[in-house]
């Protein structure tokens, strides 16, 4: 089982909640904590995971998950609504990059994700998000590619894709019944013609033998 995977049973789950998305991450610029505060626990791998209520009306969490080095366990850091997110900074709108910041109503923080794509998709399906379930103000998105916000969303591409084949299988279709119903005619055709000649060979033979 991925750590995503995991996350999602271990963190999520039990919340009767849904995971949409995780992305793996650290900080840009450390911030100085006292070893008190830690606990003492050392290493950690850090993940921003949006997650969905499965009871209606939806409630959308983006919350700060950590995994402690030498500990299998995911353990939930912090957690903001969807209504706290003010501002998702995508840092270049020219190119990939692993760096993001988020930006809430009392928090601010500056990552690396794990990679370029994994930020991406992550921002993505955040905007996808927000877009669907945000009634009230919308977060702002700045310095983000316009294929994580617009038409040329990967949400949307799979769905384009199965449409298209959709059509294209029922063009196909058409044109094969059109081939048949062609067929069919001329079929019909020649069997008339059949009869005609056949009527009119057996008048002939009538009036040859009177």
């Amino acid at each position: 089982m991925s750590a995503k995977a995991a996350i999602n049973k271990e963190v999520f789950v039990p919340h009767d909640e849904k995971m949409l998305a995780a992305v793996t991450v650290k900080r840009r610029t450390k911030k100085k904590i006292p070893f008190l505060a830690t606990g003492g626990q050392g290493d950690y791998m850090t993940f921003i995971c949006l997650s969905v209520t499965n009871k209606k009306p939806s409630h959308v969490s983006i919350t700060k998950v950590k995994q402690f080095h030498g500990s299998s366990a995911f353990v939930k850091r912090s957690q903001w609504t969807m209504e706290q997110l003010r501002q998702v900074n995508g840092i270049d709108s020219n190119k990939d990059c692993p760096e993001f910041d988020l930006m809430f109503e009392n928090a601010f923080d500056q990552w690396v994700a794990g990679s370029a794509g994994e930020k991406c998709t992550f921002i993505q399906v955040l905007h996808h998000t927000c877009q669907r379930y945000s009634s009230a103000r919308k977060p702002e998105f700045i310095n983000c590619q316009s294929k994580l916000l617009g038409g040329n969303s990967i949400l949307h591409s799979a769905a384009d894709s199965v449409t298209s084949a959709v059509q294209k299988a029922s063009q196909a279709l058409n044109e094969r019944g059109e081939r048949l119903g062609r067929a069919e005619d001329k079929t019909a055709e020649m069997m008339n013609s059949a009869e005609q000649f056949a009527v009119t060979a057996h008048k002939l033979a009538m009036k040859h033998k009177c």
